[in-house]
């Protein structure tokens, strides 16, 4: 066995998974008060069926709860803003007891974000890694319970809330504190039923691709990489054909269960695993592509995929031919090939896992950065700020070079 270390002390949130789950939210929330924070998706979550079963569970239960809305990437004002209107109302109804998130990451991590500031009550822009004055976070966060209705992100598991500013100075920063990790993450797949085929793509993409990262990345340990191997048989067995269902107006109840449980299990796999190891190049280049493109997360991360695989082997095979990361690539292009796959030679393995993570993004239909207004004139300034920590555990330090091929190949 070759030496690791593993962050034993991180804390996960309690896992409640399973279809109709989501019943059991009034009793969890019970456990950490009668007043609640709803952070949802708006317009649209209030005023659908799911909500519609929610809401009157709570007044049901007698908890008592207030509501706000989540639209697009979530920013520092947006969150600065949340907290600021509920420490006004709490000054007449008393303080929030718990925030509950119920949506895809960018709900998530805005509720996230929100739970940790109610109590001290100062901007998030003190926080965030790489911008502004660092300050640490000292809480404490109010409890905060995830309810996940897409499933990509993983941040239902992590400890960190991604914020961004769009458009020239533009970043991508996270708000990141181990007292930010949910108490409880509500896993139900029935809540992913609504969602239409371009949001199960690019999460479906984001989860696929921090699952690769993470099992190749150089702080990789025996623990991250059985969830990483489990995560992405659930991907390998759950994307496709959860899409397909979709495009088909097949996605309702019965139909697609299967297929979206896999997906909730990749997308958490996913999520812890990246806690434990880091990314790599294809977040490197996502966080500055959200910053000054208006790119969806997952759309960026499916749109590079592929090129970043086939830019870090062929670096790998000239500079670092005997290390462990090509006998990786190969193990992961076995693995998602199925079929006729299992007996391929290292170096077809390879070819085969770029040909393949080429065939998904086409088959889901992620669009190419050139659908975003991304030209090769932007490409520097991309290169430039994609130096951050998911870079530093990429399985090998790339050129700029290098890093521009991987954007041009993708526009």
């Amino acid at each position: 066995m070759e030496g690791f270390e593993y962050a034993s002390t991180l804390r996960l949130p309690e896992i409640v998974a399973g279809p109709g789950k989501v019943a059991e939210l009034p009793e969890i929330i019970r456990r950490f008060g009668g007043r609640a924070l709803m952070v949802v998706r708006q317009p649209g979550f209030t005023l659908g069926d799911d909500w519609a079963r929610i809401g009157p569970s709570l007044s049901a239960a007698g908890v008592e709860f207030e509501v706000e809305g989540v639209s697009g990437e979530p920013s520092p004002a947006l969150v600065d803003e949340i907290v600021a209107r509920v420490r006004r109302r709490g000054q007449a109804r008393g303080p929030v007891e718990v925030v509950v998130g119920i949506g895809g990451g960018s709900v998530l991590d805005t509720a996230k974000a929100v739970a940790g500031l109610l109590i001290p009550g100062n901007s998030v822009m003190d926080h965030l890694e790489g911008i502004g004055p660092g300050l640490p976070y000292r809480g404490p966060a109010v409890p905060f319970i995830a309810v996940p209705t897409t499933a990509g992100t993983g941040s239902e598991a992590t400890k960190n809330a991604v914020l961004s500013v769009r458009g020239a100075g533009g970043f991508k920063r996270s708000f990141r504190d181990e007292a930010l990790i949910a108490r409880v993450a509500i896993l139900d797949p029935e809540l992913l039923r609504s969602c239409p085929p371009e949001l199960i793509a690019a999460n479906g993409m984001d989860a696929l691709t921090q699952l690769l990262e993470s099992y190749l990345s150089t702080r990789a340990n025996p623990v991250s990489d059985g969830l990483a191997l489990r995560g992405l048989v659930a991907a390998r067995d759950g994307l496709l054909a959860w899409h397909e269902m979709a495009v088909a107006g097949l996605g309702g109840a019965g139909v697609s269960d299967a297929a979206r449980a896999e997906m909730s299990t990749a997308a958490l796999c996913s999520g812890i695993c990246l806690a434990q190891t880091g990314l790599g190049a294809v977040h490197g280049v996502a966080s500055p592509l959200g910053a000054l493109f208006p790119i969806p997360h997952g759309v960026a991360c499916g749109a590079t995929l592929a090129a970043a695989t086939r830019v870090n082997v062929a670096a790998l095979e000239q500079r670092e031919p005997e290390g462990v990361a090509l006998g990786r690539y190969a193990e992961l292009g076995r693995l998602l090939a199925g079929r006729g796959a299992a007996t391929l030679a290292d170096a077809d393995a390879r070819t085969a896992l770029v040909q393949l993570l080429e065939d998904w993004r086409s088959r889901v239909a992620v669009p190419r950065l050139s659908a975003f207004g991304i030209t090769a004139a932007d490409i520097p300034a991309i290169v430039a700020d994609s130096r951050g920590s998911s870079m530093k555990t990429n399985p090998i330090l790339l050129t700029d070079d290098e890093i521009a091929t991987i954007l041009r190949e993708s526009l």
